[in-house]
């Protein structure tokens, strides 16, 4: 019997400031932010499904992620295109294929969102 299960728990995300991540994070997810930062450097996103987990101690410029490990899910592509749009984040790509985009947290890590 194996004892390591088949399920992801959580990605983490390296971040340079916990607070200002958690408030970004939470407000492009329409999530509060009313959380506890853990052990002063962790904040658990509240996800359906596996948990974002930002965490600001293993900040460092070469640790972002310079490809999407992940992507956040939309039922509609164009209008979350035109959100992020106007939330003024660094989008790095148009929507490709009708499918999907790419685009930066303020830390720069590259992140994805797809139909």
């Amino acid at each position: 019997m194996n004892p390591i299960q088949n399920k992801i728990g959580g990605v983490f995300i390296p971040v340079s400031n916990i607070e200002q991540a958690r408030d970004w994070y939470c407000d492009i997810l329409g999530l509060p932010t009313d959380g506890e930062v853990l052990f002063g450097h962790i904040y658990v996103l509240p996800m359906e499904g596996p948990s974002l987990v930002l965490d600001s101690k293993i900040y460092a410029p070469d640790h972002v992620y310079k490809v999407p490990a992940f992507q956040f899910r939309t039922d509609d592509i164009v209008q979350a295109f035109e959100f992020m749009k106007a939330k003024n984040v660094q989008l790095l790509t148009e929507i490709e294929s009708d499918h999907w985009f790419n685009f930066k947290d303020p830390d720069g890590n590259v992140l994805m969102i797809c139909k």
